[in-house]
């Protein structure tokens, strides 16, 4: 037949123009799709509602999340190194417990090479503390004997001290079974952990994919490039700050032992290990260490001088150097954005 006698909505098909009643299937569509979705104040006020529930919620059972929040945690940073036995033909299952015990293997090894030094030093460094204490007082007795007259004020401090004795005994004995609590709270901590971390290990590709099913078709992209960018900038830096408390903790424990301070090790690790708050790791290892020092050197100030230097030098790399470089470089921040950073959230949020 000729083009004149065909059907009006084979023509359609042919030239390519939608068939009327294809037209009014879509408007249709568009139309249900106009009235059902949200407005901008509505997402804002659901999306705020939302929020306000889930911060509740975590509020709410803080206490019970914790071990939860930390396996999931460590299992968002061990899935990289799972990923990577995978790609070498290992199984999912088999590379979950491979990066599980060799987690679990390092961080007892640690504990069982590096806790009783530490413990046993620490214990040492609390005995003496006394001792410590009694010879301060004789020193500035013999050296400035006004200081301890009635009525001068380092007098009234250390009788102030005294009264004090009995209520912190009393204070001590009441925080007992709260102490007790944190004991159980801790242990639970670390044995829930790597139990969570090693489940959501195994299940975390599949998890990041559900999640991802989630997200609207439209907004797909978006979503996962800043997924994408966060991931990346958190991971780099959790690995820059660690690397950062590392070489410190090695850096002040190795010169203070080399230097022969009593109890250098606890001191530097434990200085080392606060390192991530700015300047506190420096200023309470180096009270501490200068503390100690004063007594075990004060006839050698060359040496009182050498534990100053040590912490000056490592808050000065850290400040300078390490902070910039691992943690800003790990970020994509420039350093003086960084250390503008910490100089502006310190100061808002402690």
């Amino acid at each position: 037949s000729s083009s004149s006698e065909r059907p009006p909505r084979r023509a359609s098909l042919e030239t390519g123009a939608p068939a009327p009643h294809a037209l009014k299937e879509r408007g249709g569509a568009e139309e249900r799709e106009r009235r059902m979705a949200f407005s901008v104040g509505e997402q804002a006020r659901w999306w705020s509602v939302g929020f306000a529930v889930f911060a509740l919620f975590l509020y709410l059972m803080s206490d019970v999340l914790m071990p939860f929040l930390a396996g999931a945690a460590l299992a968002y940073f061990l899935d990289p190194l799972a990923d990577r036995l995978e790609a070498r033909g290992v199984s999912r299952f088999a590379a979950t417990v491979i990066v599980t015990l060799v987690m679990l293997s390092l961080f007892f090894g640690v504990l069982l090479v590096l806790i009783p030094a530490v413990f046993t030093e620490g214990r040492s460094l609390l005995e003496e503390l006394p001792a410590y204490a009694s010879a301060l007082e004789s020193y500035v007795k013999t050296r400035a004997p006004e200081a301890f007259e009635p009525g001068a004020p380092l007098a009234q401090a250390v009788e102030n001290m005294r009264s004090q004795a009995q209520e912190w005994s009393v204070s001590a004995l009441e925080s007992a079974w709260t102490g007790g609590l944190a004991v159980i709270d801790f242990l639970t901590l670390l044995i829930v952990t790597p139990v969570v971390a090693f489940y959501m290990l195994l299940d975390w590709d599949r998890l990041v994919a559900r999640i991802d099913s989630y997200v609207p078709r439209d907004h797909l992209h978006t979503v996962r490039r800043i997924a994408s960018d966060i991931d990346g900038v958190l991971a780099g830096f959790v690995r820059g700050q660690l690397t950062v408390c590392l070489i410190l903790g090695t850096f002040y424990a190795g010169a203070l032992l080399v230097v022969g301070l009593d109890y250098g090790l606890v001191i530097g690790v434990f200085a080392g290990l606060i390192s991530f708050i700015p300047y506190i790791g420096a200023i309470v290892g180096g009270v501490l260490s200068v503390g100690v020092a004063l007594f075990q050197f004060w006839n050698d100030p060359i040496l009182i001088f050498a534990v100053v230097a040590i912490f000056l030098v490592g808050q000065a790399v850290e400040g300078n150097v390490l902070t910039p470089k691992l943690v800003g470089g790990s970020v994509g921040l420039h350093p003086v954005w960084l250390l503008l950073a910490l100089s502006v959230f310190g100061s808002l949020f402690g």
